[in-house]
């Protein structure tokens, strides 16, 4: 097999089909821009999961006068009930587990609610003995946080123990939903892509079609024939995959380095070190996509 002959056809091809060419690029570089957001969002919610998931806290909140739950009876917790929660932090059961913890009284929380919802009208109708008076836990592994459930719970003057984990569960499932959404819209415009790609390399196929009976009468092998119409729907979707590749740069350095980590600085994201690992995954993806959907559509065309 001479090379630059088939260098020579799949030139040829992608010159003659310069329409459809852009058409399966476009394709291309729209479906693997959602195929590497996806990965890249993947990334992203792993990397908050480990950062959030951390620094999540484990709040032991008292009874107020005000409260009904657990062991309250519309009764502050006392001094006494105070120290019995401290005393059991500090216990030998509770203590390897712990990291660290601090108490938050009335006005500490009172001060804390408003500095988070300033601005807010609802910050006109609450007062300092609404808010209850909190202790707030660090746990060594957050996972371990039954254990805490289980000493402190059901003690006297706790009103509840909530893991704040629990809070996050539920937009770390909204980001997995998206991030499923993208996944399905990708897999859609891959299908497309690949039906595209078949598409063309059939019309280019008909179009040469006389030229291919030559070649066949002349003892052409089907793999001789059909080498540049692969090549054709590899360079096709190279280039489209190129483009997906600067599409997600592009999205990276602008929108997440360039907005969103100014807008949330106490958030980890994704930096672009991190695309260049999606980047090859692409470029693989778009050849292999193009190559397979080549080579069906031309050897079903030879069959016929």
């Amino acid at each position: 097999m001479k090379l630059s002959f088939v260098l020579l056809e799949a030139w040829n091809g992608v010159r003659r089909n310069v329409s459809m060419v852009v058409s399966v690029i476009l394709v291309t570089l729209v479906s693997l821009t959602f195929v590497g957001s996806a990965a890249l969002l993947q990334l992203q919610i792993g990397n908050m999961k480990s950062y959030w998931y951390d620094k999540a806290q484990v709040a032991v909140y008292l009874c107020t006068q005000y409260s009904t739950l657990g062991s309250c009876d519309q009764q502050e917790a006392g001094d006494d009930q105070i120290a019995a929660v401290q005393a059991q932090l500090e216990s030998d059961t509770l203590a390897p587990y712990i990291d660290k913890w601090y108490f938050e009284n009335h006005d500490q929380a009172f001060e804390n609610f408003t500095s988070q919802f300033k601005g807010s009208p609802v910050v006109d109708l609450v007062t300092p003995d609404l808010l209850p008076q909190t202790f707030w836990v660090n746990l060594k592994d957050p996972t371990q946080s039954a254990i805490v459930f289980e000493a402190v719970g059901g003690m006297s003057g706790v009103e509840s123990v909530v893991d704040q984990r629990s809070y996050l569960d539920g937009i770390f499932s909204m980001l997995n939903a998206a991030s499923l959404t993208a996944v399905g819209v990708a897999i859609l415009m891959l299908v497309a892509a690949a039906l595209l790609i078949a598409t063309t390399i059939r019309l280019s196929a008909f179009s040469r079609r006389r030229e291919l009976a030559i070649m066949r009468l002349v003892g052409a092998s089907n793999w001789y024939i059909q080498t540049p119409f692969i090549l054709e729907g590899v360079v096709a979707a190279t280039i489209g995959s190129l483009l997906a590749c600067g599409a997600i740069a592009v999205i990276v350095i602008f929108f997440v380095d360039g907005y969103l980590a100014n807008a949330l600085p106490t958030t980890s994201f994704v930096q672009l070190a991190d695309a260049w690992f999606v980047f090859p995954g692409l470029l693989v993806a778009g050849a292999v996509l193009a190559a397979s959907s080549a080579y069906v559509a031309i050897s079903r065309y030879l069959r016929v």
